[in-house]
C-alpha cells in the first residue's frame, strides 16, 4: 500500500480524504493556496506545501506545482478529490510520466468519459440513449444562437469540463443565450481551465438520478444503487439522497447494467458516476459521466457500508475489488444537505464571511438512525470568495425514507452557525414540505415550490406554541436573574401579528404555558442560560432545538424554516406597544446595489445613459459565479460607483439612477 499520498485539494474533500488515510495508516500531504494557510485540511494533515495565490489558477489547478509538491515531499500518489484538476486527463498523463500514481482513472477513462462532449459522442456509438444536442464544439455565441435554434428552446448551454454545477445556463430564449454563453464560456476558463462549450436540449421537469460505479485495474466493475440528486438550484445539487424513491427493482437494474457497460467498453478503474435523466415513467437517458468522486458519495457510503475513498486509492495502487455485484446491497436510507454559505432570503446569493460560530450537530448513532458531517471548517474560519460556497455536507441515515428525513430536520434544528448567511432554514423548509416527503421530485422543485424565493415558512399551530414557550422561558429565566421583583404568571406573547395572553408556571427545568381557553402546553428539559444561541427542550415531550437571540425588545426566534420577532409583554406594555407607528423602510428605488459580496466584472452603463427595465447593468463574480444585475425600473443613469476589477460588499451601491 502506498505510504505517503498528496491530497491536490482544499476544504471538506481533502478533510475527507485525510481521514480515510489516517484510517489505512497512510501519510498525507496537503497543498494550499494563500487563502487556506490556516485551514483544517493543512492543520490535519501530516505535511503541507504552498502553492501560489489565492485564485485557483494561480494554484490548484496548476499542474507544473502539485508535480513540485510531490517530489519536494516523496508523495507516491495524488488524490485530486473533485473539481480542480480531478477531470483533467492530462494532469493524470503528467503524473504517470513523472511516476507519480493518479488516484483516479486511466487517462484513456477520462478522456473518453470526462469530456462532455466527447462522452457524448462515446455513448451515442455505444448506443446509449443519450439527450438530443450538438455535440460539437461552439465558436461564439452567433454560432450558439443558430445551433439553440436548430435544437430548439429551451436549451441548456454546458462546459465541457464542467462539473459542480459551475459553467451550465439554462437558455429560454435567443437573449438568454446571447448573455449566458459569454458567462459561461468565462466560468469554464475560469473554474477549469478549459472553456469549450457544448448545448443540449433541455428536458423539463425532469429528475436527475446517477449511478455510482467502482472498478479496478483487472477488468471488475460493479456499481453501488443509485443517488438522486433532483433538488437543485442554478443546476448546482443541494439535497441529495440514495436510494431513489423513484425507481423500483427492475428499472433499478437496468440503469445499474447500462452504467457498468458503459465503464466496462472504456476500461474504467476507480470510482465515478454516470448520470442520467429520468421521467416521471422511469425512462432514463444517458447524460454525462464524471471521472472522479462526486460530492455527494456519504449516503451512498452510507447505505452499502462501502468507504469509496478507501476503494479508489485501493485501484490505485492494483487491487483487486473485493467483492462483486452479488456481495452489494441497499441497507435504509440516507439523506444529504449540502450547507452553503449563501442568504436563502436574497435569492439564495453569495455570503462571504467569517464563521463567528459554528456548532454542527453531534455525530453517531442516535437510537435507528445516524448522523455524519463532512466539514473543512471550524468556529472561527473564513468562507472565501474565491471557492465554492459550500460549508459542509450534513447526512443523516434511517431504515428508511421517513426516518431519514426527520433525522436531517433534527440535525438541522441543531446545526447552528453565525456570522454569514446560510441556507439551514431553506433546507429545514424542504424537510417539512409533503411533496419532498412524497418522493414527487423533479429538477424544477425549488422553482416550482418557491417560485418567488425563499421568505421563510409561516408557523404551523404547534410552532406557534414553542415561539410562545420558548419566548416566555426565556423572559422568565432573564427576569429572575435581572429584576426577580418583576416576575409575574400573566403575560402578553406578541410573535408578528400573533397575541396571545398566556399563563406561565414555572417548576424548575419545567415551564407550564396556559393559552386563552385553558389549552396547556408543557415545556421540559430545557437546556438554555442567558447569552446561549440555541434553546433545547422538549415539548409536551417532543425534544426540539430553536436558535435564539436578543433583540433591542424581545427575542428574534428560528425553529426550522420559521422565524419571528417574538416579545413577552404585561397587558398594559402590550396595550401600548399595539399604538407605535410603524417603522418606515428606506427608499432605495433608485440605487441599484451590489446583492452579494463579490469582484465586479463589468459596469455595463455610464452616466447619462437611459436603462430599462431588466437591462444588463452589471456583472459580478463571487465563488467562481457570474452573477448578472438588471436594472429593475426605466431610468437615467446619474452615477456609477465601482469599476470593473474593484471588489464590492453586499448592499454596496452600483449606480444611481436620476
Amino acid at each position: 500500500m502506498f505510504s505517503k499520498i498528496l491530497i491536490a485539494n482544499r476544504g471538506e474533500i481533502a478533510v475527507r480524504i485525510i481521514k480515510t488515510c489516517r484510517r489505512l495508516g497512510i501519510a498525507t500531504v496537503v497543498v494550499y493556496s494563500e487563502a487556506d494557510a490556516d485551514s483544517m485540511a493543512v492543520e490535519m494533515a501530516d505535511e503541507s506545501v504552498f502553492i501560489g495565490g489565492a485564485p485557483a489558477s494561480e494554484s490548484y489547478l496548476v499542474a507544473d506545482k502539485i508535480v513540485a509538491a510531490c517530489k519536494q515531499t516523496g508523495a507516491e500518489a495524488v488524490h485530486p478529490g473533485f473539481g480542480f484538476l480531478s477531470e483533467n486527463a492530462g494532469f493524470a498523463k503528467r503524473l504517470a510520466d513523472e511516476g507519480i500514481v493518479f488516484i483516479g482513472p486511466n487517462p484513456k477513462a477520462i478522456e473518453a468519459m470526462g469530456d462532455k462532449i466527447e462522452s457524448k459522442k462515446f455513448a451515442a456509438k455505444a448506443g446509449v440513449s443519450t439527450v438530443p444536442g450538438h455535440v460539437g464544439e461552439i465558436d461564439d455565441a452567433a454560432h450558439a444562437l443558430k445551433i439553440a435554434a436548430d435544437i430548439g428552446y429551451p436549451v441548456m448551454i454546458k462546459a465541457s469540463a464542467g462539473g459542480g454545477g459551475k459553467g451550465i445556463r439554462v437558455a429560454w430564449k435567443p437573449q438568454d443565450v446571447e448573455e449566458g454563453f459569454p458567462a459561461v464560456r468565462a466560468e469554464a476558463k475560469a473554474s477549469f481551465g478549459d472553456d469549450r462549450i457544448f448545448i443540449e436540449k433541455f428536458i423539463e421537469s425532469p429528475r436527475h438520478v446517477e449511478i455510482q460505479v467502482l472498478g479496478d485495474k483487472h477488468g471488475n466493475v460493479v456499481h453501488l444503487f443509485e443517488r438522486e440528486c433532483s433538488i437543485q438550484r442554478r443546476n448546482q445539487k443541494v439535497i441529495e439522497e440514495a436510494p431513489s424513491p423513484l425507481l423500483d427493482e427492475a428499472t433499478r437494474a437496468a440503469m445499474g447494467a447500462q452504467a457498468v457497460a458503459l465503464a466496462q467498453a472504456v476500461g474504467y478503474d476507480s470510482a465515478g458516476t454516470v448520470e442520467f435523466v429520468a421521467g416521471q415513467d422511469r425512462s432514463f437517458f444517458f447524460l454525462e459521466m464524471n471521472t472522479r468522486l462526486q460530492v455527494e458519495h456519504p449516503v451512498t457510503e452510507m447505505i452499502t457500508g462501502v468507504d469509496l475513498v478507501e476503494q479508489m486509492i485501493r485501484s490505485a495502487y492494483g487491487e483487486k475489488l473485493a467483492f462483486g455485484q452479488d456481495g452489494l446491497s441497499i441497507n435504509g436510507w440516507a439523506i444529504e444537505s449540502r450547507i452553503y454559505a449563501e442568504d436563502p432570503y436574497r435569492g439564495f446569493l453569495p455570503s462571504i464571511g467569517r464563521l463567528v460560530r459554528y456548532a454542527p450537530p453531534e455525530e453517531g448513532e442516535f437510537g435507528k438512525t445516524k448522523v455524519r458531517n463532512d466539514a473543512g471548517v471550524r468556529e472561527g474560519d473564513e468562507i472565501s470568495m474565491f471557492y465554492d460556497p459550500m460549508i459542509s455536507k450534513l447526512s443523516t441515515w434511517g431504515p428508511d425514507r421517513t426516518a431519514a428525513i426527520d433525522a436531517m430536520g433534527r440535525a438541522l434544528e441543531d446545526f447552528h452557525i453565525e456570522g454569514l448567511g446560510h441556507n439551514i432554514p431553506f433546507l429545514a423548509a424542504v424537510m417539512d414540505q409533503e411533496r419532498f416527503r412524497s418522493g414527487a421530485l423533479s429538477t424544477n422543485y425549488i422553482k416550482d415550490e418557491f417560485p418567488e424565493g425563499f421568505i421563510g415558512v409561516p408557523p404551523t399551530d404547534s410552532q406557534r406554541d414553542l415561539l410562545a414557550a420558548v419566548a416566555c422561558a426565556m423572559h422568565r429565566r432573564l427576569t429572575a436573574r435581572a429584576a426577580p421583583e418583576l416576575l409575574r404568571d400573566e403575560w402578553v406573547v406578541v410573535a408578528g401579528h400573533d397575541r396571545r395572553r398566556v399563563r406561565l408556571s414555572n417548576g424548575g427545568d419545567a415551564f407550564q404555558v396556559t393559552f386563552e381557553g385553558d389549552r396547556a402546553v408543557t415545556l421540559t428539559d430545557v437546556d438554555w442560560r442567558p447569552g446561549l444561541p440555541l434553546f433545547r427542550g422538549a415539548l409536551d415531550g417532543k425534544p426540539f432545538t430553536a436558535s435564539v437571540k436578543p433583540a433591542a425588545e424581545g427575542f428574534v426566534i428560528r425553529h426550522r424554516a420559521t422565524t419571528l420577532h417574538v416579545l413577552v409583554l404585561t397587558p398594559r406594555s402590550a396595550e401600548l406597544h399595539e399604538k407605535l407607528p410603524p417603522k418606515k423602510a428606506a427608499d432605495t428605488s433608485k440605487l441599484i446595489i451590489s446583492p452579494m459580496p463579490g469582484l465586479v466584472v463589468s459596469i455595463d452603463v455610464e452616466p447619462g445613459q437611459s436603462v430599462q427595465a431588466g437591462q444588463a447593468v452589471a456583472v459580478v463574480e463571487a465563488m467562481k459565479m457570474q452573477n448578472i444585475i438588471r436594472a429593475e425600473r426605466d431610468g437615467v443613469v446619474k452615477s456609477v460607483g465601482p469599476k470593473a476589477g474593484d471588489s464590492v460588499a453586499a448592499d454596496e451601491v452600483l449606480l444611481e439612477f436620476a
